[in-house]
């Protein structure tokens, strides 16, 4: 890294992105992933640099970054690139909610603004406690959460555990602990088994279509499709693993679950 605080940063997933302007160092940022949506003014603020799994390593040496942020092993091959290439290279891998919350404490710190990520972090436990807490006794429906449709690929760990936070419980909850996608496929007939009340998907990126879930063999026996009880979240809400997730990802799921428990089932979808 040549400067320290870094002041060129290259940001390859939407959390980070989303972090840095929560904690008003957005003015670091001189290229972001194509994915970037929040805030809304990234779009026009920031150069498009990457896809996910792909990225313009010319551009981004043109840009002559102090440091690229990456998640993940599907990034691998980006990150080797660049550190060929000589530049510093940090990839995040949280998983979970402690991992989303310890990623925002740590860029933070990078950039020299620990106190006030560790100011925000700390408020989203406080509110994480807080929905915990007035949630604590109703009624626990059973949500399945589709994260893809072809392979089947139920949620991954983070948002098994806004789904438990939000007052749902998780009917793949053993398998949310698989990082892996392919870790996490489900056959159609486990989901039949598990007689979910509540259909959640987010295909990340695709848009969702409540009607391939009736359509698939032996499904009119699950609860929430007798029904109708299938929802979308975009997955910039829920899928990426920072700010978002914990926010209005959470939020979504509270509003699901409260729909259910009120019997507006007219409203789903």
């Amino acid at each position: 890294m040549r400067n320290f605080p870094p002041e060129r940063i290259i940001c390859l997933t939407e959390e980070t992105v989303e972090t840095l302007y929560l904690l008003g160092e957005q003015d670091r940022i001189v290229g972001v992933t194509g994915y970037a949506v929040r805030p809304s003014v990234v779009r026009e603020e920031k150069e498009r640099v990457a896809a996910f799994t792909s990225a313009k390593i010319d551009r981004i040496l043109s840009l002559q970054p102090d440091l690229v942020l990456a998640f993940s092993d599907l990034q691998a091959n980006i990150a080797a690139d660049l550190i060929k290439s000589g530049v510093a290279v940090m990839a995040y891998n949280q998983r979970d909610i402690s991992g989303i919350l310890a990623m925002i404490r740590h860029l933070g710190a990078i950039v020299g603004v620990g106190k006030k990520a560790e100011e925000l972090a700390s408020s989203y436990e406080e509110r994480i406690e807080d929905i915990q807490i007035k949630r604590k006794n109703i009624y626990r429906p059973r949500v399945y959460f589709e994260e893809w449709d072809s392979p089947m690929i139920t949620g991954i760990k983070w948002v098994s555990e806004l789904i438990e936070i939000a007052g749902g419980q998780d009917v793949f909850f053993e398998l949310s602990r698989n990082k892996a996608a392919t870790d996490r496929i489900v056959a159609p007939q486990q989901v039949i088994n598990a007689s979910p009340n509540i259909i959640v998907a987010s295909w990340c990126g695709k848009k969702v279509r409540s009607e391939k879930f009736h359509e698939r063999e032996g499904w009119s026996v699950v609860p929430a499709i007798k029904k109708n009880c299938i929802y979308e979240i975009k997955s910039s809400l829920i899928l990426q693993p920072g700010p978002a997730a914990l926010t209005d990802g959470l939020d979504k799921l509270v509003q699901i679950l409260d729909l259910y428990n009120h019997g507006k089932h007219d409203l789903a979808y």
